[in-house]
């Protein structure tokens, strides 16, 4: 808790100073267009190793779209990059027309952008209802010194947000007892706190057994019906992967080598060749 609330304390002072972006300026700043997410040309390189190279994609409003690539492809380092938590070396990145590059975690996450994580990313020894507590804190720039003194704060909301993601009944133990399906459940619940407009999802099914990970696409599709999200996701698992996107964008060696629709995408030659497999049966069900 005190870790948590040291970090929720830095980020409201920052956005106390002067030039930071407001929680609420992003309303009026934005460009009115139908454009979310504009990538331009990104890259990034490690010790030699271009991560990303060039790659460039455009979000619309209410878009679902999956990105996909064996391991290695830049996907997770593109997530990095435009959730602040890598900086570019060239390239840009504009979130309803505004430059977002160079902002720190903080002011992104607050223009209206939240994401999860590959592996769970909660407080394993608080409560559901805290986890998502401390999210409603941070987003309202609160910071907070004792659970105790917290602990009837936002109640009705966090219960609200925890209901939609069926943890209703989850009860007042720690998180980290959580089965690892529910805990995923629980960081989208810490994610729709925040009150995104652009949700980013890595790998959301990761781990699941197949009734679970069924259950999670069937969530995501729902939630992002039910709070008019625009979704980019990585995902491994095909099925999911067909169940949600409305386009999917393939990256291999940090490039993009094609996007379109989950029909374009699955009859393409390349991508059968280099991720799904050759074979019918593999595309319909297989992993990239």
């Amino acid at each position: 808790c005190r870790r948590a609330s040291s970090a929720c304390s830095r980020a409201a002072a920052r956005q106390r100073r002067p030039g930071r972006v407001g929680r609420f300026e992003h309303r009026s700043k934005m460009s009115s267009g139908s454009t979310v997410l504009e990538i331009r040309g990104i890259a990034k390189q490690f010790a030699g190793f271009r991560a990303v190279d060039g790659v460039s994609l455009s979000l619309g409003e209410g878009e679902r779209r999956a990105l996909i690539g064996p391991n290695g492809a830049g996907k997770t380092t593109l997530f990095r990059m435009i959730c602040g938590w890598l900086r570019t070396d060239r390239g840009e990145i504009l979130y309803r027309g505004q430059p977002i590059q160079n902002l720190p975690v903080h002011a992104i996450c607050r223009l209206g952008l939240a994401r999860t994580f590959q592996i769970t990313s909660i407080f394993a020894q608080l409560s559901p209802l805290q986890n998502v507590q401390v999210a409603l804190f941070a987003r309202d720039g609160r910071s907070y010194h004792l659970i105790r003194r917290a602990a009837s704060t936002d109640v009705e909301e966090a219960e609200r947000l925890l209901r939609d993601v069926g943890l209703g009944r989850s009860g007042g133990g720690p998180s980290g007892l959580l089965s690892y399906g529910d805990q995923k459940r629980l960081e989208l619940a810490i994610a729709l706190a925040m009150r995104p407009m652009l949700l980013l999802l890595d790998e959301p099914t990761a781990g699941m057994e197949a009734t679970a990970r069924r259950d999670i696409v069937a969530l995501v599709r729902r939630l992002c019906d039910e709070h008019a999200l625009t979704l980019l996701f990585c995902e491994h698992d095909m099925d999911a992967v067909f169940s949600i996107a409305d386009r999917i964008t393939v990256l291999h060696q940090g490039q993009v080598l094609t996007e379109g629709t989950p029909e374009e995408v699955r009859n393409n030659q390349a991508v059968r060749t280099l991720y799904l497999g050759t074979g019918p049966g593999a595309i319909a069900g297989g992993e990239a």
